[in-house]
Order: structure tokens, then sequence, then C-alpha cells
């Protein structure tokens, strides 16, 4: 199965994301497919072998809409061509590259111009291919996906500014008279009806002109029996128009008083201003949208431009994306960073709070692993490159994030649903309600007017905004302050969270344990430590990395191993020097058969001191050699500062709070003491972890799971939320639906908050839809009429349709005063 987003083009209400995900997953070969209207976004899960990316794009084309690439437009000079045959080889060689739409090299002025999809291909990769054909590239201009989005921005405010410089003046011509403004003789509806009706219409054209895109799309959406907001615009604006031909016949053909009457009632002006209205709506609705994305935009901006790197024993400065793996980089004390590498001369404190939160710098030494965008604050450091472009800590954030605010929520199916029969629903509305009035005696003027404010006042736009687009600024919350929420599933799950189970080794406690007591029977504490630290040279173990710490701290050398098993969730089996050796748990040491009843020499001394320690909250390790009980090494792992508190917090949300351990019961509930858990879960094996969650799930309950291990990996995905801790493994983190960058405990609570915060945003904004829409409709279908009330103007309920798409934005771009 493969997954893969594209961006759609021509969108412009949630009707046209539910006619383009009804095609696609039409398509043979798909999983799944979803459409953010807010993003634009088409995410679709599929059969590689059944399907492919041309089909799906295909598709979207036959739908009506465009696939718009993630493409850039670069401009590059080319240097060491001396004719035309090396500007074709140029030109060839691009070509070739795949996510390379076009390329074309003017031999004139030594340019080669591409387009690329930077989904498939980065500048880095054109620049070596050209190289490696024997020329020379160099980066001239970039035309960036934020300059298009900024140009339509000031397209619709042209258009706007245009409309308005003509929707006034036809304004103060039609109703200026209600305000006692003259007019000229020349354009007066009551001596010259024809010229007021002329003028109306020389003044609505340029209007309706700067709206073409709307007939456009509307009218061709409309014949493909796909009607969307764009087709009511356009019915409705057309509908008005044409109406106003007619009345200009009758004032031609007609009396003075048949005229004059006509011109009362042109609607010219109604055209002119929804058109306006809703291209300054659209204006706002694309500059609220950029606001919703400016997490993405902040996190982008962290990386450096260039980077510093020594080439043929030099050092240059080269933009940031020519960096490849293995270059050897530069940096000086108050330097960002520009890609994740290894650390291969100097030392230094490293500022990571832009990854981890932590604002503490951390020390780095030759050998330690450092981040590209964190800042260098005190020493001179050389680094390989390890990571570059798209595969670093960053961009795999940027991307998480992206991917996040693509998706969708459980909550948004209600609204695609109404969508998806919105419009039509509403055009039969506008035709029934104009009729009816038409049947009981009112005018076609009258009926004209419900038809027109029924098609106008109806808005698609906020259902289909209402959700995505506060999904896409919590997401983008949540990465401001280090919890990466991977959809909005999770994040709408997160909140109905009644229980969750915490992994002890850490997430509770540091994960950094070390050696408290050593306890030998007829052996001395220094041969206990070697066999000990033998047996687990190279374990990864935290209880074992502890063992092998402690012994290279008193400068012991280690025996080679001979034999070597282990044995999950209890411990290891080892030979050294022809001994066998078992080191583990106390079930290792029963199932093993190892005497460790109290008439054994010495051995209940070491039982009762294990009992004891346990009761401290250390971890004792039993030591068994040729079959006899010889020592216990005492391990004990500090708990992490902001356990407790975290704990507390999560209680007074009304929380309940699991500790899950392979640890002993003793140690565990030592350990549960301390924090403040309420069900301790001790001496589980890897492989039942979930098992245990999926107990706690069957009582009903929503249940978290918080771990940072590869054997957490499948309680994390079996709970209903996955949290991994940051500093965990990459197999936990991929199994997780959220990563908490800083590995701190308070940030479950921060991510609950903010599941919380997003949910009650996104109810808001699904209230003021579907309220608006229930309550607006039936008063442009003329109900209060009906009841003596008042008529709603067309132009009023244009003006009410731009601002609901507007509010709802608003409403979600309140989220943005979220504190943790």
């Amino acid at each position: 199965m493969n997954k893969k987003a594209f961006k759609i083009e021509g969108m412009t209400c949630s009707a046209c994301s539910n006619r383009v995900e009804r095609f696609i997953k039409k398509l043979d070969g798909v999983e799944s497919a979803n459409v953010n209207f807010a993003t634009e976004t088409l995410n679709v899960e599929f059969d590689e072998n059944k399907l492919n990316n041309e089909v799906i794009e295909a598709t979207v084309v036959k739908a009506g809409y465009g696939v718009k690439k993630n493409l850039k437009s670069y401009t590059f000079k080319v240097e060491g061509m001396t004719c035309s045959a090396c500007a074709n080889r140029v030109e060839r060689v691009t070509k070739k590259l795949d996510g390379v739409q076009s390329a074309a090299v003017n031999f004139a002025t030594e340019k080669l111009t591409v387009n690329i999809d930077e989904d498939e291909i980065g500048y880095g990769q054109i620049k070596a291919a050209v190289d490696k054909a024997g020329y020379k590239l160099i980066k001239e201009e970039e035309k960036q996906d934020e300059g298009k989005k900024l140009e339509e921005s000031k397209a619709l405010l042209i258009r706007f500014i245009v409309s308005l410089c003509f929707a006034v003046p036809l304004l103060i011509i039609t109703m200026g008279h209600m305000l006692g403004m003259p007019l000229p003789r020349i354009i007066d509806s009551m001596e010259n009806p024809l010229n007021f009706a002329l003028i109306q219409v020389i003044l609505t054209l340029p209007v309706m002109i700067m709206g073409y895109k709307f007939y456009k799309v509307g009218i061709k959406n409309l014949f493909q029996l796909s009607p969307n907001m764009d087709s009511l615009i356009a019915v409705s604006t057309l509908s008005a128009f044409i109406y106003g031909l007619f009345a200009i016949y009758k004032i031609i053909t007609g009396d003075q008083e048949q005229a004059m009457n006509y011109a009362m009632h042109l609607y010219f002006e109604s055209v002119a201003v929804i058109l306006t209205l809703i291209t300054l709506g659209k204006y706002l609705e694309a500059v609220s949208k950029g606001k919703t994305s400016q997490a993405i935009k902040a996190l982008m901006e962290l990386a450096p431009k260039t980077a510093t790197v020594i080439r043929n024993n030099n050092e240059v400065i080269v933009p940031v994306e020519e960096v490849i793996v293995g270059d050897i980089i530069l940096v000086k004390p108050g330097e960002k960073l520009p890609v994740d590498g290894e650390v291969i001369e100097g030392s230094t404190a490293i500022d990571e709070s832009m990854l981890t939160g932590e604002s503490i710098p951390v020390e780095k030494i030759v050998g330690s692993n450092v981040i590209g965008a964190s800042i260098n604050k005190t020493g001179f450091i050389k680094y390989r490159a390890t990571k570059v472009g798209k595969d670093t800590a960053l961009a795999q954030i940027v991307k998480l994030v992206e991917d996040a605010q693509g998706s969708k929520a459980p909550i948004a199916n209600l609204a695609d649903i109404i969508s998806a029969y919105f419009v039509p629903t509403v055009i039969m509305l506008a035709i029934v309600a104009s009729f009816g009035w038409l049947i009981a005696g009112e005018t076609t003027t009258f009926s004209l007017t419900i038809f027109i404010a029924v098609l106008v006042i109806a808005c698609p736009c906020a259902l289909g905004l209402a959700t995505p687009t506060a999904i896409m600024v919590g997401t983008g919350k949540g990465a401001e302050n280090g919890v990466l929420i991977k959809g909005g599933e999770a994040l709408e799950t997160t909140h109905q969270i009644k229980t969750i189970v915490f992994d002890k080794t850490g997430t509770i406690t540091e994960g950094k344990p070390a050696i408290t007591d050593i306890i030998t029977n007829d052996i001395s504490e220094e041969e206990i430590l070697v066999l000990a630290a033998s047996s687990e040279k190279g374990s990864e173990h935290p209880l074992g990395e502890a063992i092998v710490k402690g012994a290279e701290e008193k400068n012991i050398e280690l025996k080679e191993i001979e034999e070597f098993k282990a044995i999950p969730g209890q411990g290891i089996e080892v030979k050294i020097e022809s001994k066998h050796i078992l080191l583990g748990n106390k079930k290792l040491i029963s199932e093993k058969n190892i005497d460790i009843s109290q008439s054994s020499n010495g051995v209940e001394n070491l039982l009762n001191s294990a009992e004891e320690l346990a009761s401290e909250g250390k971890t004792p390790m039993y030591i068994a050699i040729d079959g006899v009980l010889r020592g216990i090494i005492a391990v004990a792992d500090t708990v992490k500062i902001s356990s407790k508190s975290a704990i507390e917090d999560l209680h007074n949300m009304g929380i309940k709070v699991a500790m899950i351990t392979g640890d002993n019961k003793k140690t565990a509930d030592a350990i549960a003491k301390q924090v403040g858990i309420d069900i301790v879960l001790a001496e589980v094996l890897p492989e039942d972890k979930a098992n245990e969650v999926k107990k706690l799930q069957g009582e009903n309950q929503k249940v978290a799971m918080v771990g940072d291990g590869i054997n957490d990996a499948p309680a994390l995905a079996q709970a209903d939320v996955g949290i991994a801790i940051g500093s965990g493994t990459d197999v936990a983190i991929e199994s997780a639906d959220i990563v908490l960058m800083r590995s701190d405990l308070k940030d479950v609570t921060t991510a609950i908050k903010l599941s919380k915060a997003t949910i009650k945003n996104i109810k808001e904004n699904l209230f003021w839809a579907f309220g608006y829409n229930v309550l607006g409709i039936p008063v442009a279908m003329g109900v209060l009429h009906i009841f003596g009330g008042p008529l709603l103007n067309p132009m009023i309920a244009a003006a009410a349709m731009s601002l609901s798409s507007v509010s709802v934005l608003t409403n979600a771009l309140r989220l943005r005063k979220f504190k943790a």
C-alpha cells in the first residue's frame, strides 16, 4: 500500500471536496481517500499494483478539478557550455530526472529553467546530475509557493477594489434617492428611465468580468451535475442580470408608466454588490487560511539558509540545499546548525529548545549527535552531516505537522455528509420558494428576490472549513508546545481519554538507572560485578547498561562471553569461562529451578535483602552461578521531576493513571507510591503489555498508552491513543499517535487540554455553520414575511454569506491563544 497527498485546484466549497472524494473512492485499489477543503489536499491510500499517481490525477481532472503539483520554478545559471550541443545535453540529463516536469536551456543566456515536483526531487539532485554531465549549476532565482499564495491574495484584493470602484457609484445611483441624493436629469429614473438602466448595465459588467471565475467554475459544475458554491453565486447573479436585461427591453417597448415601474426593479446593483462582497469574503478567507498554517512557516524558518562546509580543504559557504551526507560542516559560536550530524572535532553547548523545549543547552563532544536548526552557544565544532534535506529532524517534524493538518477528524463526517447534498438542496429550496410565492400571488420581482436571496445566503464553505481549520491551528499549536499530533482522529480521541497507562522505565522514571547495592553469598562484590557486567556487555536494556557503567567506573576489565541467550521479560543466560550464569529477575531464578529455599546456605539473607531493596523502590537483579544463587545487584532508576505533578494534573482532570512494568511488584508499588499511581501492573512481559491495555479498554474506556521503548510499540498501537516520549525509539514513535518532543509528562496534560480546546472550537464552528444555514435559508425563503416580518435583501444575504466563512476561520484562529 502507498500513501500520497495531492494538492487539488479549483475547489471552492465542501461540495467540491466531496465530489473529488467520491470519484477517487470509486477507483479499484483505493483503500481510503479524504479531501481536506481547508488545505486543498487529497490524501489517498492505495494499492500500487492496481493504481498509480497518473490514474488518480486523471480522475481528479475528470471530476472537474486540477492537481496542483508541489512545484517550484527554478532558473539556474549554467557554466561551461560552449555550443548548443552542450545546452541539449544539460537539457536531456535534467529531463530524465524523476520529478522534473519540464526543463529548457537557453544557450544564449546560459540559463536552465526547470519546473520540479518538490515531493520527488530537490535542488541538490539536479545540481549533482548537471555537475556529473560536466557543467556547473548556479542557483539564480526561485519562485516559492508562499509567493504564489501571496499573489493569489493580492489578486483577490485587486478584484475586490476594482469591483468596489464600480459597485459604490452603482449603489449611489440606485439608492441615493433614499438618502436625499439627487441624480443628474440625464440618468434620473423618472425622466430618463432607459438611461438610468443603461448606466447600471455599464457599471455592472466590469464587476461581472472581475468575477468571471465564479461563472466559469460555477456553470461548468452545474452542467456536470455537481453544483458548488460558485454555482449558487453564478445562478443567482445571472438570474438577476438577465431579469435586468428583460426589464430594459420592457422599458424600451413599454409606455412611460411601465418604463418607470421596471426601472425601479432592475437588480443590477444586487449583482454588483453580491459579487463584490463575496470577493471580499474570499480575500478575507485567503488571509485567514494563511494564518492557520503559521506554525509550519515558523518551523521552516528555523533552519539557516547557508552552511560552511570543507571542500577540497577549503571553507566554502554553500546554500543549505547543496549540503550532502558526509560533508564536513563548521559551526562557530552563535550560529545555527544547518543539518543533522555527528561531532568529529571540538566541544560545545547547543541550544536544542527549538526541538525539545528544554532551555538549558546540551553539552556536545566528539561522537555526539547534533540537530539541524539548533543553536551553537559556546565552542567551535566540526561535524559530519548524517541527515540532509527531508531526512533532518526538523524536516520530519514539518512533514508530521503537514500530514496532521491534512487529515480529517471523525467529527467532520456529519458535515461531510450534509455538504454532499447541501448545494442541490439549496437550489431546489430556492426554486420551490420562488414558485411558491409566485403561486401565492406575489409579483415576479418578489419571487426573483426570494430566489436570489436563498441561493446567495447559503454557505457550504462554512461547513467545509469548520473542522479542518481548527485541526490546522490545533496541531500547529501542539507543535509549538512540543506536542506532535499525527492526525485529526488522534486529536479528537484524546479529549475522551479516561485512563492513561504509563510505562515505568524512561517514562515515569529517567530511564538512566545506576547500581545502588551489591549483596553477595560466599563471593566477593568485585567478582559478582565482573561476571554481571561481562554478561550485560553490549546490552541495550537500561538495567544492563547501569551494571556495565558501574563496572567501567571502577575500571574493571570485562571478560569474553562464550554463549549468550536473552530471555524476554526475565533476564539473560550466559556462559563465561565455562561458568553457567543466570542474571535477571526473581521469575527467571524460579523458572530455572535455582534453589531459593531458606535452608540453602546464605540464600535466606539474600532473599530478605531483595525484599527490603524492592520496598525501597530499587530493582534487585539476581545472579546465579552454576545453579546456585550467589548475589544480588540492586539498581535504582530515579523518578522524573515532572512525573508526580503531571499525574496530579491528570487526577484533577478526572483521569485514572496506571503504570505498567516488567519489574517486580514491590519495586513497582514503591515507584507508584512516590508519584500517586492508581493502578499498578507489575511483572508484565513485553508481549503482554498490549493485552493489559486491551483489558482496560474492555471496560468501555478510552485508554491512552505512554511509552518510549521498542517493547512498548504493540501497546502504543493497541491503545486508543498511543503517546511516545520523544527521546524514545523510532519504533515507538512510529507506532504512536502523539509524540512528546520534550520527554516531559506534563505535556500529556497539554495534549489532552489542547484536544479539548480544539474539539470545543470545532463544535462551536459547526454550531455556527449549521445554525447560520438553518436560520438564514428559511429567512431568505420569506418565512418571516409570512408573519408580517421583513424580506431579506439579497445584498444583505451576500454580506452574511461572506462573513459566515470568515467568522468560522476567525473562531478557529482563537486557538492560537492556547497556553500549555
